[in-house]
């Protein structure tokens, strides 16, 4: 897909296109995607490292300045690889929030998600009815963390499935995502040595049995599944674009195998 105002090299933070943008009323819905670039950190978290790491001590003002772009206050998970979705509202949740996806109806609330290789998935409610943000790595995806999330967002909405939209955000690409046949296995396919639509047989030079893995591909196969047709995003790669991207599998070898976060949400905003 080609840049354009919503992926442009002068902005530090992605903006979605939604699917059907006239369905997203303008000035009611702010979504966005950080990069690593527009932060305050050094190396190896240059620049915009938004994760909590006590090595960083530049999240802080990163975090502020993500805040101001989003125009809401982002709601930060302790993600697990899991599928608990977190209904938020205005109040502050107290107490461990461990979940890897979060809805709300509630205006100035920013549902949020960390990546670096892992996929995020932003969701909005035709009319800004609801919205919602999930971490997809393949554990989560596997385990039904986007079918949660539809499923809650549309419980709090009032609304079916095909009134949600949702966009994919970065993620390590399919032909950098080498996996195994226990994912293949998390997904109901046999570890054969041969090709299916989101699963390429690469066995590794000496004979190991290895699979590249299209992690956009099969989100959008499970949302399709859940009814959710309108689909934008993933075509990003944060492998393969190391000035743009934190990756942790491409910079776990680096010395500490120090990488940062990025982070995608999402938010109503007052009428």
């Amino acid at each position: 897909m080609a840049a354009g105002p919503t992926d442009s090299p002068d902005d530090p933070f992605l903006r979605p296109q939604w699917a059907d943008p006239e369905a997203v009323p303008a000035g009611r819905v702010r979504a966005l995607m950080s990069t690593r670039q527009g932060g305050a950190g050094q190396p190896p978290f240059d620049t915009c490292n938004l994760a909590a790491d006590p090595l960083d001590p530049a999240v802080a003002e990163n975090r502020r300045r993500f805040a101001q772009a989003l125009g809401a206050t982002p709601r930060w998970l302790n993600q697990v690889h899991g599928a608990t979705v977190l209904r938020l509202g205005a109040s502050p949740t107290t107490g461990p929030r461990e979940a890897d996806a979060s809805i709300s109806t509630v205006a100035g609330v920013g549902c949020t998600v960390f990546a670096a290789d892992c996929l995020p998935v932003l969701f909005c409610v035709d009319g800004a009815l609801g919205v919602g943000a999930a971490h997809a790595g393949w554990r989560g995806l596997a385990g039904g963390v986007l079918e949660a999330t539809v499923q809650a967002l549309c419980l709090a909405a009032g609304q079916a499935p095909r009134a949600v939209q949702a966009w994919l955000g970065p993620c390590i690409g399919p032909n950098a995502f080498e996996v195994g046949a226990d994912v293949l296995q998390a997904f109901g396919r046999a570890p054969d040595p041969c090709d299916d639509a989101h699963f390429r047989w690469r066995p590794r030079p000496d004979g190991s049995a290895r699979w590249h893995a299209d992690l956009p591909g099969l989100a959008r196969h499970r949302l399709q599944q859940a009814g959710v047709s309108r689909i934008s995003g993933g075509q990003w790669c944060t492998v393969s674009e190391p000035s743009r991207f934190f990756s942790f599998r491409r910079d776990r070898g680096s010395p500490g195998s120090a990488t940062g976060r990025m982070a995608a949400a999402i938010a109503l905003l007052d009428a």
